[in-house]
């Protein structure tokens, strides 16, 4: 990782999010043909299902139960691993945060800079009038 800690810290959701989510099962689900849309949104796709149904693209199911099982066991898995060996450590697992710089800043350096949301889980307090 990197050696100052302002750049660590304002890209450490970048790498997280690469490391735990990014480069796990997600890929697995990402492979694939992408359809062509020429209207850009895609309401001239359908796909044909077993039984002949014709279902409109922005309609379709892209992930089953147990895929969806599959990718939060694996975000789950990788975010508490993440979070142990490295705010949880105070950041001594040296080998390791070097491993999450080859493995995950290359996926992040074109990303853009993360936003807070201050509605993430809970709802905005509004300030009252006065």
């Amino acid at each position: 990782m990197k050696e100052n800690p302002e750049i660590y810290k304002s890209e450490f959701s970048k790498i997280m999010t690469a490391a735990c989510v990014r480069r796990g099962y997600l890929e697995k689900l990402h492979t694939g043909i992408t359809p062509v849309t020429r209207t850009g949104d895609y309401s001239d796709v359908k796909v044909i299902d077993a039984d002949g149904q014709e279902i409109p693209w922005n309609q379709v199911s892209r992930i089953n139960q147990e895929e969806m099982k599959t990718l939060i066991t694996g975000v789950v898995n990788r975010i508490h691993t993440f979070l142990a060996r490295t705010i949880f450590s105070a950041f001594e697992d040296k080998a390791f945060m070097q491993a999450v710089d080859r493995a995950a800043t290359p996926w992040t350096k074109n990303w853009d800079a993360p936003k807070f949301l201050p509605d993430f889980l809970m709802p905005v307090k509004e300030k009252s009038q006065k």
